[in-house]
């Protein structure tokens, strides 16, 4: 099995398989979040703002949920919060339900042969052998991620917090710095007039401001 193959998936997973560009044990563990938390809310994809998606990772799980749950950046009901942790929440804001999945410590943990072939991989002395067996090590782990109960992948909790605005269309303004077009809630009034949030942080480094 090599990493483009994706011949042995089938349904949906195929479906994240072929958007993410290949199959791992990550891209497992959103999918499993994501197929339970539609079954637990009664939704279906989200063709609008139906359903809200939060995860606290920016690792491959992601994109299985964007795939299987319809939220997305661009619709803006999927939202990233950067706290390094394989959890995703899924909220539907027609009955106001809402489910956290928490990956439970050994979800993902590795066999000292899968760490040592990843070491490899990620410092780029993998030789073919070396790859082919990464690749042969993921694909197993990956099937038995799709295949363990959900209750040895993920803690569960309710979700209480309020449900997210809706995603909004805004004007947008010039900034007085760089000259380029910004929405206007992400313009900050300064001395230097209306500034963008990254002429800003520039400036602030070099001492302009502040």
């Amino acid at each position: 099995m090599t990493e483009g193959s994706q011949e042995s998936w089938e349904g949906d997973f195929k479906r994240c398989v072929e958007f993410h560009g290949h199959a791992c044990p990550g891209l497992a563990m959103g999918y499993r979040a994501a197929k339970a938390a539609m079954e637990m809310l009664g939704e279906n994809r989200s063709k609008d703002e139906e359903i809200v998606a939060i995860a606290e990772t920016d690792a491959c799980g992601c994109d299985a949920v964007q795939v299987i749950t319809g939220c997305t950046f661009g619709k803006g009901n999927f939202f990233y919060k950067d706290y390094g942790k394989t959890a995703f929440s899924f909220l539907s804001r027609r009955s106001g339900a809402g489910v956290r999945f928490i990956a439970r410590p050994d979800a993902l943990s590795l066999t000292a042969e899968h760490r040592a072939l990843f070491d490899k991989v990620w410092n780029n002395s993998a030789t073919e052998k070396d790859l082919k067996s990464f690749w042969d090590v993921q694909r197993e782990r990956t099937i038995t991620v799709l295949n363990q109960s959900l209750g040895d992948l993920y803690l569960l909790e309710e979700v209480v917090s309020p449900l997210p605005q809706r995603a909004r269309i805004l004007d947008s303004k010039i900034c007085g710095c760089c000259g380029e077009t910004v929405m206007v809630s992400r313009l900050t009034e300064t001395e230097e007039g209306f500034l963008c949030r990254s002429c800003q942080e520039r400036d602030e480094k070099s001492g302009q401001i502040g």
